[in-house]
């Protein structure tokens, strides 16, 4: 079953491929960082597939909007770094720039064996279903290697939010 299409409410041990990724950073508070940045992460990324569509070559669909918060249990919610990235394509090679003075770049963020739960309900209700896939991942003998990453799988304003929360695991 692919992680987008989850449906459990449990934490769970999945395996995933590489995704090459556009991406964007901020600095800030979520509600800061997203309204600056989502234009131009967006506007690469629809310029990018409609620029494929214009040419007739294969296109995609633009999905799943992640994000990274490398230290988010470490800083205060107004130094959170933020690493926010829309998938692509694997052959990409270049993307547009759609918006000054914001660098949307190319990376492929590695995954592997993750650990996940799919979290219903607001951004801020998160810590109880971060708290639990923490005990998952301890309990089911892994660690977590690499950064706190969220994918939204509806708006910000849909009436029952859909979260997956996600960590790179490692066996210890």
């Amino acid at each position: 079953m692919s992680p987008r299409k989850s449906k459990k409410l449990e934490p769970e041990i999945v395996e995933m491929p590489p995704q090459k990724m556009a991406v964007v950073s901020g600095k800030g508070t979520p509600d800061k960082v997203f309204p600056e940045l989502m234009p131009a992460l967006y506007g690469s990324v629809f310029t990018l597939k409609f620029d494929l569509k214009k040419k007739g070559l294969p296109t995609f669909k633009v999905s799943g909007l992640r994000a990274r918060y490398p230290d988010a249990d470490v800083k205060t919610k107004e130094e959170w770094n933020h690493i926010i990235g829309l998938p692509i394509p694997d052959d990409t090679a270049v993307l547009p720039q759609k918006v000054a003075g914001i660098e949307v770049r190319i990376e492929t963020w590695q995954y592997g064996t993750v650990a996940q739960i799919l979290h219903l309900g607001s951004y801020s209700e998160e810590g109880p279903n971060i708290e639990r896939l923490h005990k998952f991942i301890e309990e089911g003998g892994y660690e977590i290697d690499g950064p706190h990453e969220e994918e939204y799988l509806t708006r910000p304003d849909a009436k029952v939010v859909k979260t997956i929360i996600r960590y790179v695991a490692r066996k210890k």
